[in-house]
């Protein structure tokens, strides 16, 4: 199992660190693991996020 930090997620979601960290607060983001004061991901967590999110056209607003 992969576990990335913020930055590393963020780079791989194409996503700045502060828009996965607004994610994590207001929820709606990938799921993450606490380790103390760190963040974690797991890369199919990260994919499995992905994955939710695909539409088919603009007027599908289930992903948002």
């Amino acid at each position: 199992m992969q576990l990335l930090d913020q930055r590393e997620a963020a780079k791989l979601l194409r996503l700045s660190e502060r828009t996965l960290e607004r994610l994590r607060l207001q929820g709606g983001g990938p799921l993450y693991i606490k380790c103390g004061r760190s963040v974690r991901y797991r890369a199919d967590h990260l994919e499995a996020w992905i994955s939710a999110r695909v539409v088919s056209s603009t007027s599908d607003g289930s992903a948002s």
